[in-house]
């Protein structure tokens, strides 16, 4: 759990970064792309804290992967990597998606 916590953990650390960088030294799309990146990287930091408090390292794990490729791939862009990467991003979605779902069935068995 110590490994999971700790990337969640670092995952948090980038997303302040890219988000700050985002805000203060990137301009047009690629500020946009490190400001989406990093809010939604935050988030799933922070979800996958949760998730491991609630017991569910598959949830967390598939925030801090999903988080990496979604916001990974739009900072790549931001950075000048070419936009094909863009069809990549969903990729992740997906990912933090399905860890919602797994964190909400591990709350409803938690309930009963």
């Amino acid at each position: 759990m110590n490994v999971l916590m700790g990337l969640a953990a670092l995952s948090g650390a980038m997303a302040v970064g890219a988000g700050a960088f985002g805000a203060h030294g990137a301009h047009g799309e690629a500020a946009e792309w490190l400001k989406t990146g990093g809010q939604y990287q935050l988030v799933h930091a922070v979800a996958a804290l949760v998730a491991l408090q609630m017991q569910a390292r598959g949830s967390a794990w598939l925030f801090v992967i999903g988080a990496a490729i979604f916001a990974g791939t739009l900072y790549l862009m931001a950075l000048g990597m070419p936009r094909w990467l863009g069809a990549v991003t969903p990729i992740g979605g997906a990912l933090l998606i399905g860890g919602w779902l797994w964190l909400a069935w591990t709350a409803a068995r938690m309930g009963n």
